[in-house]
């Protein structure tokens, strides 16, 4: 949809994945096989059930990664299920991944990606 020279995206998702500190890299691996054209990687702390019960009782403070990539609906779950194998996070304690529907993206787009339909 064109409206005002700006190109709306619908029918998206935005996967996340929390993991450890260090395995980003897995995440986006995985995502790019299956196509997805980018991703966004911050780092925070995070406090989970295993980080309260730390030496002596004391929290500790986990070191995570949090990686961020919008693909489009329709292949959400093969992209999630890419990731979620891909960084393991079938063991205990190695993270998390969701997704949540975006409703609206705005963004420029190359008029010859939309006609050849390479977006997202």
């Amino acid at each position: 949809m064109k409206t005002d020279g700006i190109t709306y995206l619908t029918d998206v998702s935005l996967i996340t994945c929390i993991v450890t500190a260090g395995r980003a890299d897995q995440v986006i691996l995985a995502a790019q096989g299956m196509g997805t054209p980018g991703a966004i990687v911050f780092h925070a702390h995070g406090l989970g059930p295993r980080e309260r019960h730390g030496l002596l009782g004391i929290a500790i403070d986990a070191e995570k990664e949090v990686v961020s990539l919008l693909v489009a609906a329709d292949y959400q779950d093969a992209v999630l299920e890419a990731i979620y194998y891909a960084a393991n996070l079938d063991v205990p304690g190695a993270g998390m991944i969701y997704a949540t529907p975006v409703e609206k993206v705005a963004t420029y787009i190359p008029r010859q990606m939309l006609e050849q339909g390479k977006v997202l």
